[in-house]
């Protein structure tokens, strides 16, 4: 059995996704990162970045003792090399996929979050980070439209972990003020991955958790901007 840190943001949907398209049982513990649980203890001994998501596995392959794992990439990919799902074996195809995971977790995903950060929640508007921001992630998903393009499926060929890390990222277009009207393949790829029975069901997991749409309380703002933790809600 699995269990999965995990609170409903996009970097949590990369995991439950992936868990929900595998089919590999697993517990969920939810990390309220509005409310400074990311910081507690008991977290931080698996997720010393105190960011969700994390992992713990308790019947690792090969025996042994449990293994925990940080940083929503590696979990992705140990969770396809122990299903033998969504990551090809061979050496070329692997690190095709791999490749565009790691563009997703260096580039879209910080960019993306950032973006949403200061459009969204900095409590003064700063023009040059909006204008910045917004450019890079408008760059970002012409990459991405082009690979698409080329590819006419997925980004690396089959469906793969490559897509489960960046279609949550995608989901949040509207909150970056954008509109995939202006990437047709990007378009069609999204509407294509949003379909799937397991990504569905990975979006839902959680949904219970997520706080209403309202003013951010002082403790709520503190959590997410103040000191360490200074990344937003869109995680």
């Amino acid at each position: 059995m699995l269990d999965l840190y995990y609170w409903p943001t996009p970097n949590g949907w990369k995991i439950s996704i992936m868990l929900e398209e595998c089919g590999l049982p697993y517990r969920l513990v939810p990390v309220d990162i509005t409310r400074r649980e990311q910081f507690e203890p008991a977290f931080l001994a698996v997720s010393p970045n105190n960011r969700i998501p994390a992992i713990i596995d308790n019947d690792p392959a090969g025996g042994g003792g449990a293994v925990g794992i940080f940083e929503s990439g590696a979990i992705l990919q140990y969770l396809a090399e122990k299903s033998g799902r969504f990551l090809p074996t061979d050496t070329a195809h692997k690190y095709r996929v791999l490749q565009w995971v790691y563009w997703q977790v260096g580039g879209l995903g910080p960019m993306a979050g950032q973006n949403g950060h200061f459009l969204l929640y900095a409590p003064q508007r700063i023009p040059y980070a909006i204008d910045r921001y917004g450019a890079e992630v408008r760059r970002l998903y012409q990459v991405m439209d082009r690979q698409l393009g080329q590819t006419g499926a997925y980004l690396a060929g089959d469906y793969s972990i490559a897509d489960m890390a960046a279609f949550p990222w995608i989901m949040t277009h509207k909150a970056q003020q954008l509109t995939l009207d202006e990437w047709p393949d990007l378009k069609r790829w999204f509407a294509d991955v949003r379909q799937r029975p397991g990504v569905q069901v990975g979006l839902a997991v959680g949904k219970s958790l997520r706080k209403p749409s309202a003013p951010m309380d002082d403790e709520t703002r503190r959590s997410l901007f103040a000191g360490t933790q200074a990344a937003g809600p869109i995680e």
